[in-house]
């Protein structure tokens, strides 16, 4: 679980249902992150409703700042669960692109080189 995590509510109510969901959405994204960085992740969320010519509409705001880069995603949706799963998907994908950019190839490198000992000695 992300440590420092904030919800904010832009134009509407934040319920305890709503806040459970985002928590358990974007708090749970810290395993896609490097345990070095895992203790100055810090998670903004802001959560807005806003009409336009009389059509509902829900956006979620989601900035996630990681030692060497900041994440931003901004997506609508009519529903702001679509939305905050919209929004997930998202920084799923930018924080694999980060720990792929950020961590060095030793690690797998030592994997690769214990897998090959093993499947030569056989």
């Amino acid at each position: 679980m992300i440590q420092k995590f904030e919800i904010q509510g832009v134009h509407t109510l934040l319920d305890d249902k709503l806040k459970a969901y985002v928590t358990k959405k974007v708090g749970r994204l810290d395993r896609y992150i490097s345990r070095h960085n895992r203790a100055s992740a810090h998670a903004e969320v802001h959560l807005k409703e806003h009409s336009n010519k009389g059509e509902e509409r829900y956006t979620c705001e989601t900035t996630l700042r990681l030692p060497q880069q900041t994440i931003v995603i901004k997506e609508s949706a009519s529903n702001m669960y679509a939305a905050i799963d919209i929004v997930e998907t998202k920084l799923k994908q930018q924080l694999q692109k980060y720990k792929n950019l950020h961590t060095n190839g030793k690690t797998r490198r030592h994997l690769f080189g214990r897998f090959r000992r093993q499947t030569s000695k056989l």
